[in-house]
């Protein structure tokens, strides 16, 4: 038995709803890409494992050949949430109209799994002297979980990756990392008439502001990679709460910000830095300061430029690998041992955008470079 066309498995997989989300109420399962994926792969002769990471989600791991090495090409099957009333397309169903495809997950990234499986095709009836294999994971939207369970399992074991996300077709070899941290103080409330009654925690916020501001000043000065867009390390303050009422003193303040390192920049020590900064500030104050991630964060990742799958992917595109602002599940698989590098159809200023695209016209390339590369690296 033949799997659909990819037009077909698109539309498919873009009828099925897995969007993940940190909103308990938004959060879907994303067994049924899953499933639907592992039918089509096993009926191509690929031995399907799925890998169970939380209720109602799963990685698979579809492998097709024997031996060490091989090549993983490599993408995540849930999706972010969508702007209801925004799209002038159904989200869960392929529209094609003036040259591309429509669909929730179209680029972002439901669409490399068609195209990946295309490009496999031409492979089915040849020996293999490393093996294919074809991952999807869950959670990538929202907190990596099924990257994170790869690590853990110590599986896939394969030499290089490729990881489908929209890049234009360009391929890209590193990105920075991604840390999203709060700090939460507790202070002591009181009457505002006199301040001696409490410990304002809003007040000692601002000067762990102004500490945080200092610390990105001093990381700007120290890092610096010109390969990036944006070449320096960022940090946002980015939301804030805290108090009730204006004749009350704070008792409780919030702050979440992001930080963004680059490349050769450790989130744990960065973490220890700022606690190290902030722990001053408590006892000035008479205040309890707590910095805490609000996830375990995604670390940075680069690919040397000699690795061969670069130079394989430079040459089969045409243009040199760069450098991404945006986070993958490419350091999992760092970890794992792999080289990777990120390159898939459609554009990132697609994704997460009412009215998802990919271009017709990016499909046949984006498949004649996969079949490139798993000519050269497992064949």
């Amino acid at each position: 038995m033949s799997s659909p066309d990819l037009r077909q498995m698109l539309a498919a997989l873009i009828a099925t709803p897995s969007v993940s989300c940190t909103d308990p109420a938004l959060d879907q399962g994303n067994r049924g890409v899953i499933d639907q994926l592992a039918t089509w792969l096993s009926d191509l002769g690929f031995a399907c494992e799925i890998m169970e990471v939380l209720p109602g989600k799963a990685n698979l791991i579809a492998t097709l050949g024997t031996g060490p090495g091989g090549l993983v090409l490599a993408g995540h099957t849930d999706t972010v949430p969508y702007d209801q009333g925004r799209w002038q397309h159904n989200p869960f169903r392929l529209t094609e109209d003036n040259g591309r495809l429509y669909g929730l997950g179209s680029a972002d990234m439901k669409g490399f799994f068609p195209l990946a499986i295309e490009a496999a095709r031409d492979f089915l009836d040849t020996t293999l002297k490393a093996p294919l294999i074809i991952l999807a994971t869950c959670d990538e939207e929202c907190s990596m979980s099924g990257a994170r369970a790869l690590v853990e399992a110590g599986r896939p074991a394969a030499r290089f990756a490729v990881i489908g996300e929209p890049t234009s077709g360009r391929p890209l070899r590193m990105h920075k990392g991604v840390m999203m941290e709060r700090v939460l103080i507790e202070g002591r409330s009181g009457h505002s008439s006199d301040p001696s009654l409490g410990a304002n925690a809003l007040e000692a916020m601002t000067d762990v502001m102004g500490e945080l501001l200092r610390f990105r000043g001093e990381l700007q000065a120290a890092y610096r990679n010109p390969a990036f867009t944006v070449p320096v390390p960022t940090l946002n303050l980015g939301c804030i709460h805290g108090g009730d009422n204006p004749n009350r003193i704070c008792p409780r303040c919030e702050l979440q910000f992001d930080l963004r390192p680059l490349p050769g920049m450790v989130m744990d020590e960065l973490r220890e830095q700022i606690r190290a900064r902030l722990a001053p500030l408590a006892p000035r104050h008479g205040v309890t300061i707590a910095l805490e991630p609000l996830f375990a964060g995604t670390p940075s990742m680069e690919t040397p430029a000699d690795s061969p799958l670069v130079l394989a992917t430079e040459r089969l595109t045409g243009y040199r690998a760069d450098a991404a602002a945006f986070g993958t599940e490419g350091p999992y698989l760092r970890q794992l041992g792999m080289d990777a590098v990120i390159f898939g159809p459609g554009g990132i200023a697609q994704a997460h955008q009412p009215d998802e695209f990919i271009e017709v016209a990016s499909i046949k390339p984006t498949v004649d470079v996969l079949r490139g590369l798993i000519r050269e690296f497992c064949l």
